[in-house]
């Protein structure tokens, strides 16, 4: 079991190409993690507003899902979504996600761990296993890992972004005759690319289509074995606050730890 994050465009995608391809390894089945917050967001509604029903914002929403599902079916493996329940989610809109994954032929289940322990997730570990139980073949990579750098990243944003095309920038036009120069052309490419969009811009949500990916530059990581294109503007290191949490944290006289939640 692998946690392969920030979405089926970036952890999985990577995992899929790059580690399966160096290990050899074929996975069975893919768990999409989905919020109806997420999705309602994503289907125009404001961050102050995701905890009212809308329907409306959340079928626009789906599009978003839809792609991820439509992502891991493109290699050949049998996705399952797992909707991560929230107190403020109705019934209304865990239905609609249920009939629109389902119409898709992708399998679904409502996680609750976080109430209901192992309990809450039970139907989730019975889909996730009759998904692995369905799957016969291996896994289909995006890309030929012996094609041109231009192609391979060409497959990924076409392929899984749903991008027109990619444009180079003059350093990374530098960048690629390097790569060329080195030998490293032949290399697995790992896209360092925001987590909030299919395009190199996180303010486009949902499902934009029609788009140019931009490349900046390259990185090369010769140890570890890929070719890393920066995509857009991107912050590298995300997740972190400007005030670490460590700074609330203490300890009293009577050894009583504070600040840790």
């Amino acid at each position: 079991v692998t946690e392969a994050g920030f979405g089926a465009d970036l952890g999985a995608e990577k995992f899929l190409n790059i580690k399966c391809g160096f290990a050899g390894i074929s996975p069975k089945a893919v768990v999409i993690v989905a919020t109806i917050r997420a999705l309602k967001y994503h289907g125009g509604m404001k961050l102050d507003e995701l905890k009212s029903e809308n329907l409306d914002a959340l079928a626009n929403g789906l599009e978003n899902l839809k792609k991820h599902i439509e992502n891991i079916k493109s290699f050949g493996l049998p996705p399952v979504v797992s909707i991560n329940r929230f107190i403020s989610d109705t019934e209304a809109e865990l239905q609609l996600v249920f009939d629109a994954v389902k119409a898709l032929g992708a399998k679904v289940a409502v996680a609750e761990g976080w109430a209901k322990g192992g309990d809450g997730m039970k139907e989730l570990a019975e889909r996730v296993v009759e998904a692995i139980e369905s799957c016969e073949g291996n896994y289909i990579p995006t890309y030929d890992w012996n094609d041109t750098v231009e192609n391979k990243i060409n497959a990924i944003a076409q392929k899984i972004y749903g991008a027109a095309g990619v444009e180079f920038s003059s350093k990374a036009k530098t960048d690629l005759k390097k790569i060329y120069k080195l030998g490293m052309d032949k290399l697995p490419i790992c896209m360092a690319k925001t987590q909030y969009s299919f395009t190199d811009d996180p303010k486009k949500l949902g499902r934009p289509t029609g788009f140019t990916l931009t490349i900046r530059e390259f990185e090369f990581a010769a140890g570890a074995g890929f070719i890393v294109p920066i995509v857009g503007e991107i912050l590298r290191m995300p997740g972190l606050p400007q005030i670490p949490s460590a700074e609330a944290i203490d300890v009293d006289a009577n050894g009583v730890i504070s600040g840790l939640f």
